[in-house]
């Protein structure tokens, strides 16, 4: 079903922003001063949210762009470019940070890779991108999409046919 990985992980996000909010997370968000202590928060921060404007722009973005793309790659390359988006936005975000104390949170930085990959994978087609916060996210799907839209645009042989 074309969209299932994308719902779930707008499910994910508005089931822990509620729990964020009745029960607070804050140890689990990104902060650059802990980031070699707790890696973990590398990961945990792309879940949790500032407030109702954040969640809800992210996951209209996370909607729009991840339906998209859900129905061009695999699952297991859409978690893949989620995930490693994240990662290296938080990255990004730690290089970048005046105040190495002050912890980040959100999903931008994964969705700005989902965002980059569509926007590699299909140059021709219209992808408004408004903000470069997260530029090491964006920039990885970038890469990831160049590479993927190489893959589907080389030649096959006739025996790599008859597997797909």
């Amino acid at each position: 079903m074309k969209g299932r990985i994308t719902f779930g992980l707008i499910a994910v996000c508005v089931i822990i922003f509620v729990i964020q909010n009745l029960v607070g997370l804050d140890q689990f968000a990104f902060t650059p001063a802990t980031a070699f202590s707790e890696p973990w928060t590398l990961v945990t921060a792309m879940f949790l949210h500032a407030d109702i404007n954040h969640i809800f722009f992210n996951m209209f973005a996370l909607f729009i762009f991840g339906i998209y793309l859900e129905g061009i790659v695999s699952e297991k390359t859409y978690l893949l470019i989620f995930f490693l988006s994240g990662i290296l936005g938080n990255f990004g975000y730690m290089l970048t940070a005046f105040d190495s104390m002050i912890p980040a949170v959100g999903a931008s930085g994964a969705i700005y890779g989902l965002i980059g990959t569509l926007a590699a994978m299909r140059p021709k087609a219209v992808v408004y991108v408004g903000f470069f916060y997260h530029l090491l996210g964006m920039l990885s799907g970038v890469v990831v999409g160049l590479y993927l839209r190489r893959q589907h645009s080389r030649p096959k042989f006739i025996w790599e046919n008859l597997s797909s």
